[in-house]
């Protein structure tokens, strides 16, 4: 799913109503650095979906049970750990780790995109579900190359909120692929490779717009762990901007 944005238009719910607990979600940013200018991975929404129709986003989604037993090779870097930690109630390494692997998992689902390593065979012990394409594919998620690039949280009294981590990984830590994904019935009716520049000139959420800023600071600054985080939340009623 990429119901993972952070939105003040999205629509709020009735007088009220209690507010909901953000739901921890993950999004990933696939970077392709060869080119003077960068480019980076959009997917735009089908229309007929309630939820953002028509926009383009980056592949995302909640935590799954799944994303807490599957196999890696590689851990997280430390100031990617010290970014996730941050700010959180009952903070666990654990949490880390099944955000970084929603994050790759929601890419295969809704881009045929495999990211991580086949230097060492097939996992073993893989759950059910989509990670078994990876056992199949001898694709190992690989945690090393992913930077926490941003943090947002859906504000109070909306009909769905998330507490989304932004992740980015560079284009070469794509191993294998899988067509047939994308499609004009599919999450994603489109992919296309576009520079921020061109990124701009699509239909993008507001938050998306901001993360897009935020990335190309920072790959501009040399696109390493220890640069800062943004963190995008509300806070006494004015939706404010971070740093982790």
């Amino acid at each position: 799913m990429t119901e993972t944005e952070t939105s003040e238009r999205t629509p709020p719910r009735a007088a009220g109503a209690p507010t909901l607990r953000p739901v921890d979600a993950a999004t990933l940013i696939i970077i392709d650095r060869k080119a003077r200018k960068p480019k980076v991975l959009m997917g735009k929404r089908h229309a007929g979906h309630k939820f953002m129709p028509g926009k383009f986003v980056f592949p995302g989604g909640r935590i799954e049970a799944e994303d807490r037993a599957m196999p890696v090779s590689g851990a997280l870097h430390p100031r990617a750990e010290q970014a996730l930690l941050a700010r959180v109630t009952k903070p666990s390494i654990q949490r880390c780790r099944a955000l970084a692997l929603a994050a790759i998992r929601e890419t295969f689902e809704e881009t045929g995109l495999l990211l991580g390593t086949k230097d060492y065979g097939s996992p073993e012990g893989t759950p059910k579900g989509s990670w078994a394409s990876f056992q199949e594919r001898g694709v190992f998620p690989d945690l090393e190359g992913l930077q926490v690039i941003g943090r947002a949280i859906t504000p109070p009294q909306r009909v769905k909120r998330f507490d989304t981590r932004f992740f980015a990984i560079d284009r070469t830590a794509i191993a294998d692929e899988i067509g047939g994904i994308v499609g004009p019935d599919s999450e994603l009716v489109e992919l296309t490779w576009v520079s921020f520049s061109e990124a701009r000139d699509l239909d993008l959420h507001h938050i998306t717009d901001a993360i897009l800023t935020d990335l190309e600071a920072r790959i501009a600054n040399g696109f390493i762990h220890e640069l800062p985080v943004p963190f995008y939340h509300q806070t006494r009623g004015r939706f404010v901007r971070e740093l982790l």
